[in-house]
């Protein structure tokens, strides 16, 4: 996934998109939804009787990697940052080489700073280990600032110490600055080896300025391997109210570790005991990755959330043998090298993992490892070969980019571009086109990843991106030309390559944002409607599902949108025509538009009608980017339907961010029923579902 392009400031090294882009958008997005031109009499026709492929529950997936608060400081219930000591414990104010991830906490000195030094002979993890050194005149140690602490709450945790025997380590979590306003465990009879001593604390006191320090006393010196502390009520190391936030929505799929960071990431530093698991580098995301959460952690998340978990492979720095190895770790036999190293680490059955990605945006020069799409083809096959032979009942998921996503991505490359804009069908710049062409035989789905410019269209004739102020009307329907322009240049591609439509592949769009909650409700109608080609979609990411700081959570605006179409809609699309054809998008086709525009006929609203599996119930879904009230005449062939319905009403507010801070609370959905199914209102600036029976 890509993160630092638009802002220069924040985008110096990877040109590539992510979660602060789409904070930034969703900031920005709501906007610009002035008047405009609606017809008379807005009328949908829902033909009951012409249904497409059902929509596959993976439709509703999630994206997440290891980047940034998604784990750490998120999902993960660990509250220490740096618990590994990647970083120097002293007083500097800046962090060498720096970090990303938002929060983050420093270790630093509890006396003279020269009292703690960075051992790098006595090395418990990574590349050295802290060494309080003790003269009999004073504590020192180390301490760690800024915890929200709960006294409803007990916390457990564990420190790995070694040091002379005869001094005595006191570790204490600290709420206030009082003689009790503390808990203390005291530690004594140190070894020469390192050793891990158990933590517990309850019965503290309320903070969001809590602290713990691990101080010595007496003559000598001690060092500090690693330090955990969590909730004592975490899931497996999760965070049980993020946990069940997520078991609730019932996601279908989540697409794990991959994004950018996969293409620098050694599966093998996030397996075995978390404490000795090394802390590294992340130079996708100029962060540093703990490794705490690795590839049994996440399968256990899924099992969690009862989410089928897909792993995407380091095909960038990474080679071919050690994907075909993770594959065995995760699913080979107990007997089999890398089974027998599960099996130790405490899972003796395979996990039976069943999708796996080869490699993230291997297109973008972002990425590392990138190169070109003749090459990365045979990469590909490498890799497929591999993987299938140590476990041939694997699905293989290609890491593709149709002509639109090579189009809009352009704009990042560092050099120029081969050719003008827009490339041309299987030509070396058509990524996915290349790809499917020597490969298709080695997957069996192929992904798309969607992350349009919401500020800006291509022009064909100047060759150039131009800035453009667009209408929350136009806004909604930018991912959605995205989803629609993929379908279309997968069509092509059945037609010119020989033997690709025999296989009937579909498309995994396993990443995608759309610019705010309306326009992630209009990109689901439009990934809904071509579910003959669209069979997981991966939306960026879980973590905005849910809104949270240090110690409280809640269901976000967008996950209350998944929630109410997983829960609420049919399953069965049906196909719905209109009086009010949509208007065209400024732009380039088959750069950043598809041929022809996305959406339903019934212009300025976006409708989408489906069945359910008993075929009992037609609901009926209707986006209105406007901020005024709408009304839509319904009409019913093929098919005899209720005279009343239910209703839900979504009315996302403006989006924030919670980790640290305000909690964004959603707004109640709104319930009724209507008696006149004719005729409906819809409410400004709003996502509606209708419940219809089937008679």
């Amino acid at each position: 996934m890509r993160l630092k392009f638009l802002f220069s400031k924040i985008i110096k090294r990877n040109v590539a998109r992510s979660f602060i882009f789409m904070f930034l958008v969703f900031l920005t997005a709501g906007f610009n939804s002035q008047a405009q031109d609606v017809p008379e009499n807005l009328s949908a026709t829902i033909h009951i009787d012409q249904t497409g492929e059902p929509i596959n529950p993976f439709l509703y997936g999630m994206f997440s990697e290891l980047l940034h608060n998604m784990f750490e400081g998120g999902i993960w219930a660990e509250m220490i940052s740096d618990r590994k000591f990647f970083y120097p414990v002293d007083n500097s104010e800046d962090l060498v080489p720096g970090n990303s991830r938002r929060g983050q906490k420093r270790w630093r000195p509890v006396g003279p700073e020269e009292n703690v030094v960075m051992d790098m002979d006595n090395i418990y993890v990574g590349k050295h280990s802290p060494k309080v050194l003790l003269n009999g005149n004073g504590n020192f140690g180390i301490r760690q600032e800024g915890f929200w602490l709960r006294n409803e709450k007990e916390y457990d945790g564990r420190v790995v110490l070694c040091g002379d025997p005869e001094i005595q380590v006191e570790v204490s979590l600290v709420w206030g600055s009082g003689e009790n306003e503390r808990q203390t465990i005291k530690i004594d009879h140190l070894t020469d080896g390192y050793m891990k001593y158990p933590l517990y604390f309850s019965g503290v006191g309320d903070t969001n300025e809590g602290s713990i320090e691990i101080i010595g006393k007496g003559k000598g010196s001690f060092n500090i391997g690693a330090v955990s502390l969590m909730p004592a009520d975490n899931v497996h190391g999760y965070r049980r109210d993020l946990i069940d936030i997520l078991k609730e929505l019932n996601s279908g799929i989540y697409r794990l570790v991959g994004g950018n960071f996969v293409s620098n990431y050694n599966w093998r530093n996030g397996i075995g005991d978390p404490d000795r698991r090394p802390p590294r580098y992340d130079y996708a995301w100029n962060c540093v990755e703990p490794n705490d959460v690795g590839t049994d952690e996440l399968i256990t998340m899924c099992e969690l959330i009862n989410v089928e978990p897909y792993i995407v492979v380091n095909c960038g720095f990474g080679d071919a043998q050690s994907a075909a190895a993770w594959v065995e770790y995760v699913n080979g036999s107990e007997d089999s090298p890398n089974g027998m190293l599960r099996a130790a680490n405490g899972h003796p059955e395979p996990y039976g993992v069943k999708y796996w990605g080869i490699g993230n945006e291997m297109y973008g020069e972002w990425q590392m490892g990138h190169m070109v799409s003749t090459q990365y083809s045979i990469k590909h096959n490498f890799f497929a070969e591999a993987m299938w032979e140590v476990d041939p009942t694997i699905k293989i998921i290609g890491c593709g980019a149709s002509l639109l996503e090579e189009g809009t991505t352009a704009r990042h490359r560092r050099s120029p571009l081969p050719s003008e804009l827009p490339f041309e069908y299987l030509s070396v710049d058509d990524w996915s086109g290349t790809l499917l062409s020597g490969s298709y035989q080695n997957m069996d789905f192929i992904a798309e990843h969607a992350y349009p410019p919401f500020n800006m269209h291509f022009d064909k004739e100047k060759q150039e991106w131009i800035e453009h102020e667009l209408t929350m009307t136009e806004r909604i329907k930018i991912t959605p030309g995205r989803i629609k322009g993929a379908v279309e240049c997968m069509k092509v591609y059945e037609e010119r390559i020989p033997g690709l439509a025999d296989k009937k592949m579909t498309i995994w769009i396993d990443e995608w944002v759309s610019g705010g909650d309306l326009g992630t409700a209009a990109s689901l109608h439009e990934i809904f409607r071509n579910s003959k080609y669209y069979s997981m979609s991966g939306y960026t990411g879980f973590s905005g599902l849910y809104s949270h700081d240090q110690v409280n959570a809640t269901i976000s605006p967008t996950g209350q949108l998944f929630k109410l179409y997983r829960t609420k809609l049919g399953t069965l699309p049906v196909d719905v025509t209109g009086n009010s054809p949509v208007k065209p998008l400024d732009g380039t086709k088959l750069v950043d538009i598809p041929s022809e525009p996305p959406g339903s006929e019934t212009y300025p609203l976006d409708v989408f009608a489906a069945i359910n599996k008993d075929k009992t119930k037609l609901t009926v879904s209707v986006v209105n980017p406007l901020d005024s009230e709408q009304g839509l005449n319904l009409n019913f062939e093929g098919g005899d339907v209720s005279n009343t319905a239910k209703y839900w009403t979504l009315t996302p507010p403006e989006r924030r961010r919670g980790v640290g801070g305000q909690i964004q609370e959603p707004e109640p959905l709104e319930e009724g029923e209507i008696t006149s199914t004719s005729s409906i209102n819809v409410k400004p600036l709003s996502v509606m579902l209708f419940e219809f029976d089937l008679e």
